[in-house]
């Protein structure tokens, strides 16, 4: 299942222009603060499809019949340009549990690049909902080597990927290696760079959150 935010008209796609916006971009903390809500938006999209179980609340006026997740997820990110969308699933989900990973690209001699995960710091994943938030899914490497080192450790119940931006090829790699995951993207591009950077896309997030790496 994909699901595409940017097919929908809403609010949440204001946010996403302005994260594209190379001079609303200058704001590091406006540009925190879009991927946190993108995160929220998706929270509340992906709850919807989350298993419930009826409970009663006790109000000091009585009994009210209301309904309690299943189980909750836990959320995971991939460092270190993951963790504003991160926070803003952990916004909705606040009490769900966290797991970070680091992930990096290694270039060879041959100019080819290797991506490495180096960390893991994660709680028990057995049976459990996964979330896992990058903001770009380009060539889909990355995202697809963590979950698989995940999936390698425990067994999973379901597998939700979360992204801002992707590109077409991200995609068709996550759905060709990741069958069982459901994608929630906010906006689909069909090009990429030779350096794997979306076109239009929005730039390298990691830089425009945190400052540019050396």
């Amino acid at each position: 299942m994909i699901f595409n935010l940017s097919k929908i008209n809403s609010i949440a796609n204001i946010f996403i222009a302005e994260l594209r916006d190379e001079n609303i971009q200058r704001d590091a903390m406006r540009f925190r603060k879009n991927l946190e809500r993108l995160g929220e938006f998706f929270a509340w999209e992906i709850s919807k499809t989350l298993s419930y179980t009826p409970t009663a609340t006790k109000t000091p006026l009585g009994i009210a019949a209301s309904q309690q997740l299943e189980k909750q997820p836990v959320l995971a990110t991939i460092m270190r340009a993951g963790l504003p969308m991160h926070q803003g699933l952990l916004h909705i989900f606040d009490q769900a549990e966290s797991a970070f990973i680091s992930a990096y690209r290694k270039p060879h001699h041959s100019g080819d690049v290797e991506i490495q995960v180096d960390y893991i710091s994660a709680p028990d994943l057995t049976d459990k909902v996964i979330i896992m938030a990058d903001p770009m899914l380009a060539t889909g490497l990355s995202m697809v080597l963590c979950c698989k080192e995940l999936i390698a450790q425990y067994q999973i119940r379901e597998l939700h990927i979360v992204a801002a931006i992707a590109s077409a090829e991200g995609i068709k790699h996550v759905r060709a290696n990741l069958p069982q995951a459901r994608l929630w993207i906010g906006a689909i591009d069909e090009e990429m760079t030779s350096k794997a950077y979306i076109v239009p896309g929005l730039g390298d997030a990691g830089d425009l959150a945190y400052g540019t790496k050396i």
